[in-house]
């Protein structure tokens, strides 16, 4: 792991990672539903007109479009906010996306409570487990720049659906590990406690576990930005390794990672797991330094929980 760097933008790193794709793959193809350049598609645009498609405001037909165009052979990326795919789009991404399994990626950007000042509905804090629910569709959540913009390579390359939740905010980059589709990458070594986080909450598991090193405590992290498929091996050895796990994401902590966590530990071996996420409400954006705090999700909530794991497993009074 690299100490974490200044933020840089996912969205950006999508942007420049698309151009380089449709450099080498004539078949590619992208479709906007934000015209406002929320999505960040623009260089594409002007780099491929001919394979670019603006369709904003129409909420669902990009998805109905790309479904077509890949379904005619092409690859398509389509772009548009969280809450408008797993809005008003998602009949249409359920049944003409994940049902053939059309090669359409989506690339929902504001996943989370990360709208900063851009939406003005709610934002989708379900998207992660409404996604993962459909069969067939990969799921990834990056936590940093070159991890949106290896996974933007990595779905490009799979066959069938993905979709791909972008933060809005800008996040420092946390790795200089490769990312890969089914595999998590541990941050930090540890046998007194596993911390699993997914997007813009990793790096405060990772500020936490060093602050539990300062005082003895070996926290392990382990970044699942691939959440579907995920890393079963890793997230077993980490329960045995260390017997209990926080599991920290910007999402309803009722259909999450947490969750899924929570569901693979106990039928294979049950360990202490605790979830730190958005409790059961619809969030609201907003400033980032204050948002996060506000839905339980501060540094000091996550400490909390840490020693109430390691009171669990006796490892401290």
């Amino acid at each position: 792991m690299t100490g974490a760097t200044k933020p840089e933008s996912l969205r950006d790193a999508y942007e420049h990672a698309l151009v380089e794709l449709g450099e080498k793959d004539s078949r590619l193809v992208v479709l906007d539903a934000e015209p406002s350049g929320i999505a960040r598609t623009s260089l594409f645009g002007a780099r491929f007109p001919d394979r670019f498609f603006a369709v904003g405001g129409t909420e669902g037909s990009a998805m109905a479009i790309a479904a077509g165009l890949a379904l005619g052979g092409r690859t398509a990326f389509a772009t548009s906010l969280a809450a408008v795919v797993v809005g008003p789009a998602y009949p249409l991404v359920r049944r003409s996306i994940s049902a053939p399994r059309a090669r359409v990626k989506i690339i929902a950007t504001h996943g989370g409570l990360s709208i900063g000042p851009d939406g003005g509905t709610p934002p989708m804090v379900e998207d992660i487990g409404i996604m993962r629910g459909l069969p067939g569709m990969t799921v990834i959540v990056p936590a940093d720049a070159p991890t949106a913009r290896a996974a933007t390579y990595a779905v490009a390359e799979r066959e069938g659906p993905a979709y791909v939740r972008l933060a809005a905010e800008d996040l420092p980059t946390l790795t200089d590990e490769p990312f890969a589709i089914g595999r998590a990458r541990e941050l930090r070594a540890g046998t007194d406690l596993t911390v699993v986080g997914v997007g813009s909450l990793l790096v405060r598991g990772l500020e936490v576990a060093e602050e539990l090193a300062r005082v003895g405590v070996a926290a392990r992290v382990l970044d699942l930005a691939s959440v579907k498929p995920f890393d079963e091996p890793a997230l077993l050895r980490a329960a045995r390794d260390t017997g209990a796990i926080l599991v920290l994401e910007e999402h309803s902590v009722l259909t999450g990672v947490g969750s899924l966590v929570a569901a693979t530990t106990s039928e294979n071996y049950p360990v202490p797991v605790r979830r730190v996420g958005v409790p059961d409400v619809f969030g609201a954006g907003g400033d980032a330094a204050t948002r996060l705090d506000r839905y339980a999700m501060s540094k000091e909530r996550i400490v909390e929980e840490a020693w109430e794991l390691l009171r669990l497993r006796g490892k401290v009074q």
